[in-house]
């Protein structure tokens, strides 16, 4: 047991600070502050000596310097049981502190306020994190607290060992604080990473907050959890069980989709991370019906997300077939009600989640991989149409539409499209031949054409040889967009204008794997 006589604290966010200052009272333990933290305890009316009158040193530059003096870290870092460092504590006229609670300057949260490069730098904290560390790595002797959330945990250890700290308890303290400086610092690297539009450092720093323990990972046998950059997680759970890894990951292929839809009028069903269906219409019931129209079979047991606010009417038609989850950009109280009947069913609120340009990681045998986004807005004017026959607006409309979501299904991918609404997908398979044998046969199954209905077909990547295109033109398709970029590219131009099929190039691949 360590018995704790003196205390530093240094806090920004000064929530439940009465309640430790009461137990630092009862314990006989003498306090050390500076700054806004002082002026609290004071206003409280506790006991504290200010780190100045404590140095005998003012603060200096703008309070950039206060902590940071010989007497404050000798304090902590002195081992209590060498007899040097006693030595040299008492000939410098310095004492020991035994306890550091600190948390530091809230960059984060800066981050989230300001764009202003000048006030973001003054917000990175020194003193604070120097303290931490120093404690953390001493914590054979110190103790320190990083959170509030850390202040209970702390006050029962005092009172249950009258005024002292278990080694144990010390221990696990150093490794929150030492996670805690670790992250601090990660938010700093990668903001000035940013800044100056450094994506890929010699050094990557990757950080998150735990959102969740799952209760195993993609099987029974492998451990799983999810974490997010942002402490604030966006994605909201209304009901239902909880979220595995598997769900987490369809959620995140499912709200990728249809975030990148018009606004309002998009609903995507994704099974086992590809889509089964996806369709964009004004009409609430009809966007949902016509995606599932798609796959019904593959939907069963899948994902539905809209980027609409659900309603009753739809909520009724969602309830009528089995679903993992539901997710909905805002979801209202009758909706809401209708499917909480199904106490297992997940229902998530997604309208505070954004499209962002955040990195894809994947990770194997200790290194990762990192990309960009595939996210990119592509105008009108990257595409070109090499084929005789033009497309007329909304065919080249539903030729976009094909395109954006052929590059959100695995590779190799090819995407059926009639009127704003997939009606076949091929996805996942080692040859692009079959993924349009795929297509046509899911498109069959569920769907029957007149001879004059336009069948839009987009590929993820160019057509290696003529017999996949061919294949598509032979089941109904009237237009195609493929990035090109094949051997076999004039082959391709030229089967098209015999066969008077539009052919778009997209000019860029979509790989998906």
């Amino acid at each position: 047991m360590k018995k704790i006589k003196r205390a530093i604290i240094s806090i920004s966010n000064k929530e439940n600070l009465v309640s430790i200052l009461k137990t630092l009272k009862k314990h006989k333990i003498e306090i050390i502050s500076s700054g806004g933290t002082f002026k609290e305890i004071k206003k409280l009316k506790y006991k504290c000596t200010e780190v100045s009158d404590y140095t005998k040193f003012s603060e200096i530059l703008d309070g950039r310097v206060k902590t940071l003096h010989p007497k404050i870290h000798a304090g902590i870092l002195s081992k209590r049981k060498n007899k040097l460092h006693k030595k040299q504590l008492r000939k410098n006229n310095f004492e020991e502190i035994d306890l550091v609670i600190v948390n530091f300057y809230p960059f984060e949260n800066i981050l989230k306020n300001t764009k202003n490069h000048s006030k973001i730098i003054e917000n990175i904290d020194v003193g604070g994190p120097t303290m931490v560390r120093a404690a953390a790595k001493n914590y054979n002797f110190v103790t320190v607290i990083t959170k509030p959330s850390q202040y209970l945990s702390l006050i029962d250890e005092l009172n249950y060992n009258k005024g002292s700290t278990s080694l144990k308890f010390r221990q696990k303290m150093s490794e929150s604080a030492f996670i805690e400086t670790a992250y601090y610092d990660s938010i700093i690297a990668n903001y000035f990473n940013n800044f100056s539009n450094n994506r890929f450092p010699k050094k990557k720093v990757l950080h998150g907050h735990l959102i969740e323990k799952l209760r195993y990972g993609e099987n029974p046998h492998q451990e799983g959890a999810i974490y997010s950059k942002d402490s604030d997680f966006k994605l909201k759970q209304l009901n239902g069980k909880q979220l595995s890894y598997n769900n987490y990951n369809d959620i995140f292929s499912a709200l990728i989709i249809s975030k990148s839809l018009p606004k309002n009028i998009g609903t995507v069903i994704v099974k086992h991370a590809n889509p089964c269906g996806v369709s964009i219409n004004k009409n609430k019931i009809k966007s949902y019906n016509l995606a599932l129209k798609c796959d019904p079979i593959s939907a069963y047991g899948g994902i539905v997300s809209c980027n609409f606010k659900i309603n009753k009417k739809l909520a009724l038609e969602l309830k009528k077939i089995f679903l993992e989850v539901i997710i909905g950009n805002g979801i209202d109280k009758n909706a809401l009600k209708i499917l909480k009947k199904k106490k297992n069913l997940r229902i998530l609120d997604a309208k505070n989640l954004k499209l962002n340009d955040a990195q894809n990681i994947i990770t194997n045998f200790g290194s990762f991989l990192i990309q960009s986004a595939d996210n990119k807005f592509f105008p009108k004017k990257d595409f070109k149409i090499v084929s005789k026959k033009k497309p007329d607006k909304k065919t080249f409309e539903n030729l976009l539409f094909a395109f954006n979501v052929c590059r959100f299904v695995k590779s190799n991918a090819i995407v059926l499209v009639n009127n704003d609404s997939t009606v076949g997908i091929g996805s996942g398979q080692p040859s692009r031949l079959d993924s349009c044998k795929i297509a046509i046969s899911k498109m069959k199954q569920f769907h029957s054409f007149k001879n004059n209905s336009k069948i839009i077909a987009a590929s993820d990547a160019f057509f290696p040889f003529v017999d996949g295109f061919e294949t598509l033109v032979s089941s109904g398709v009237s237009a195609v967009i493929q990035p090109s970029g094949s051997i076999r590219d004039k082959e391709i131009i030229k089967f098209a204008n015999q066969t008077n099929t539009i052919l778009i190039f997209s000019k860029t691949r979509h790989f998906r794997h």
